[in-house]
């Protein structure tokens, strides 16, 4: 085990950092900050999944769209849907941590003990380092108030896609009659991010009695030049594609612009599936809670240009 515990790796302007390197248990300490208060300095911590490094998994940081290390309990926020809401922002308590000797130790409930060396990569952002697992994650600090949600929300489209157990259609506006028309229900499986469902049922039918009348495989692009807009293909079995622009409303409801008829749809969730730190299925009157096995991939897209019809 290494002795450097805690790197600040590159010269950062200000007073929060210099460009020394602290080191712990070699007898040398400087006047950086401790490893608690650069953890515990935000809120939460972002985990930008698709930038990590190496070939292991420590489960609870991939499940996790947000993380918080404050006052020696460890937080996570493993849905994206209300998300800011959900314990104050922070989400669920999942285990606790402390800083002792200079690394990050975590005991996750369901995961157990886990150890991290840290390295400060700038003001607001930190890689953690599993040397048992090889795996390098990396975290962006912000504040509850200062949260960038549309970040989150549209790096991780496909997985907001899968939290609920279907997507009605609420409202139509504007263009041509065409086939999508009667597609009243759309489903993203939690299994995978390429596969979805659809359905012709009438408005109001329950979500567990919905006939899914079509299957196909479904593909999220990111737009040249637009942080808050995603072009969505579907790709029916039968060999019908349909592109939309998809935008996000809120967290419980989409926007479709079909860009063949000109027409626009939006879509709001029913059947919310909350993804808990433990592995039991448990069922209440108000959501649908299932197993917190889901852990993200990496997110390789592709990129397509905005089309002007609107």
């Amino acid at each position: 085990m290494k002795t450097l515990k805690l790197l600040f790796a590159i010269l950062i302007t200000g007073t929060f950092l210099s460009s020394c390197t602290t080191y712990y248990n070699d007898g040398f300490v400087d006047n950086q900050p401790s490893l608690e208060s650069v953890v515990s300095g935000y809120d939460l911590w972002y985990v930008d999944y698709h930038r990590t490094t190496g070939n292991g998994d420590i489960p609870y940081v991939s499940r996790a769209f947000t993380l918080s290390f404050l006052g020696g309990v460890l937080y996570a926020n493993n849905n994206i849907v209300d998300i800011g809401r959900t314990g104050r922002g922070l989400g669920i308590d999942v285990g606790t941590y402390n800083t002792f000797n200079g690394l990050l130790e975590t005991n996750h409930d369901i995961d157990g003990f886990n150890d991290f060396e840290v390295t400060v990569l700038s003001r607001n952002e930190i890689r953690i380092y599993n040397y048992r697992q090889n795996v390098s994650y990396y975290l962006i600090g912000y504040n509850v108030n200062n949260f960038d949600y549309d970040k989150l929300f549209y790096e991780n489209i496909e997985y907001f896609l899968q939290e609920y157990l279907a997507w009605e259609k609420i409202e139509t506006r504007g263009g041509t009659p065409n086939a999508f028309d009667d597609e009243n229900y759309l489903q993203f499986t939690p299994e995978n991010i390429t596969t979805f469902y659809s359905s012709h049922d009438n408005f109001g039918t329950q979500v567990d009695l919905i006939r899914w009348d079509y299957v196909g495989s479904y593909e999220v692009f990111d737009v040249n030049g637009y942080q808050d807009l995603k072009i969505l293909t579907l790709n029916y079995d039968g060999g019908d594609i349909e592109e939309f622009e998809l935008s996000v409303v809120n967290d419980g409801r989409i926007s479709l612009y079909h860009y063949n008829s000109d027409t626009t749809y939006d879509f709001s969730g029913i059947g919310f599936i909350q993804f808990l730190k433990g592995e039991k299925t448990v069922k209440n009157a108000k959501d649908i809670v299932r197993n917190s096995d889901r852990k993200r991939t990496k997110v390789i897209r592709k990129t397509k240009n905005k089309r002007n019809l609107k």
